[in-house]
């Protein structure tokens, strides 16, 4: 049997372990019952669902911070969700918008966006501020994966 995947169930916040050869058979959450979003797109979370994310999440997690006025955060966007794709199971990626949800940017002094953040066993290993993307945005998060 193959390692699993983990993904997190858009409804209930929860992680689910599923088998790779299982994905195709349609797989729920073991907490609410409701289906996993196996396409793996960025999750948008407030700053509370952030701080027990990052707390219990067996996987790394890559936060980017950004705000909808923001030229450099639209041209990120694609590849953010790109890399949400590609690292489905293995990490998840969750966006904060600094306009609505600004308590964590604040204390992670973010002073300009977009910024990228992996945390990883509940504590952050790497902090990246401004627009990366391509072959620098997949080295950025394949280090802690």
């Amino acid at each position: 049997m193959s390692k699993p995947l983990l993904f997190r169930c858009n409804q209930c916040g929860g992680i689910n372990r599923i088998p790779p050869e299982r994905l195709g058979e349609g797989p729920v959450c073991g907490r609410c019952r409701q289906p996993i979003d196996r396409a793996a797109t960025p999750v948008d979370l407030d700053d509370a669902g952030l701080a027990r994310l990052v707390k219990s999440s067996p996987v790394p997690v890559l936060v980017d911070f950004w705000a909808a006025w923001c030229g450099p955060c639209k041209m990120l966007a694609p590849h953010i969700t790109d890399l949400a794709r590609r690292y489905a199971g293995r990490a998840i990626v969750v966006k904060i918008n600094t306009d609505m949800h600004q308590q964590t940017a604040g204390a992670l002094a973010i002073q300009s966006i977009p910024t990228l953040v992996v945390y990883k066993g509940g504590k952050i290993v790497a902090k990246q501020a401004g627009a990366v993307m391509g072959p620098q945005l997949d080295a950025f998060l394949a280090a802690h994966v």
